[in-house]
């Protein structure tokens, strides 16, 4: 609840710097090239740090606003009801996350590093969708993706762990495009977390696609691909 208030007196503040940049020259309300929901999140977006481990937003809470990451790394999840953790997403910087079907939220955010996010009200945006159709096709898009992540992760529950692995490493990959390189911003309970695994299933199945040449694992953070088609043959 804390932070519900904080972000409303940061969504304050932010009304006032959106009405002294329309005040402003055409030169200095210039902005980037970007997608018109982006641009509208960037010009009345309030800025907010969250330390590592903050929580961001809790479970039922009024899902009243929308997140954009601009640095760090969040978490999603949802504690079940035998105290166990499932994370439900990683978001990275660019990502839109606390977009809810319904009034409240159905997990919690907090932030796996120092973060900083840009936090708008929803009922703005969807007014604006009411009168923008590019907006409009912009937030559908978004919100597509969201079911398409849900759909994607419905999925991947139902598979090995090795699959599951492999189809993690995959993701992250193309998510953080470095060559056959991946720096995981998440650590091994994390992953765990997520893919519905232990960690020491998590640990084994690494070691497993190591000894088969599939990957190399130089640090605890730092996968590289050695045989994407085998992890691509995993991830079916």
């Amino acid at each position: 609840m804390l932070t519900q208030t904080a972000i409303r007196s940061a969504a304050a503040v932010s009304s006032i710097r959106q009405f002294n940049h329309a005040s402003a020259s055409p030169h200095q309300a210039s902005v980037a090239d970007v997608s018109p929901l982006a641009q509208h999140i960037q010009l009345s977006g309030a800025a907010m740090s969250f330390p590592r481990n903050a929580e961001i937003f809790g479970e039922n809470e009024s899902a009243d606003y929308l997140y954009k990451l601009i640095s760090g790394t969040v978490r999603t999840y949802k504690i079940l009801s035998d105290g166990r953790r499932q994370i439900g997403g990683f978001y990275l910087p660019g990502d839109v996350f606390g977009l809810e079907f319904g009034d409240e939220h159905t997990q919690s955010a907090e932030a796996m590093s120092d973060a900083k996010v840009l936090v708008v009200k929803r009922s703005t945006l969807t007014a604006l969708a009411g009168r923008d159709a590019a907006v409009a096709r912009d937030l559908y898009a978004l919100t597509a993706r969201e079911l398409q992540r849900v759909q994607n992760r419905i999925l991947l529950l139902i598979k090995t762990a090795q699959e599951r692995v492999a189809s993690f490493l995959l993701e992250m990959a193309e998510r953080v495009p470095c060559g056959d390189a991946v720096e995981l911003p998440m650590s091994r309970q994390d992953i765990a977390d997520y893919l519905g695994l232990t960690i020491e299933t998590v640990s084994r199945t690494l070691t497993s696609l190591e000894s088969a040449a599939a990957i190399e694992v130089p640090t605890s953070r730092r996968i590289v691909l050695r045989n994407r088609p085998e992890l691509n043959r995993l991830n079916g």
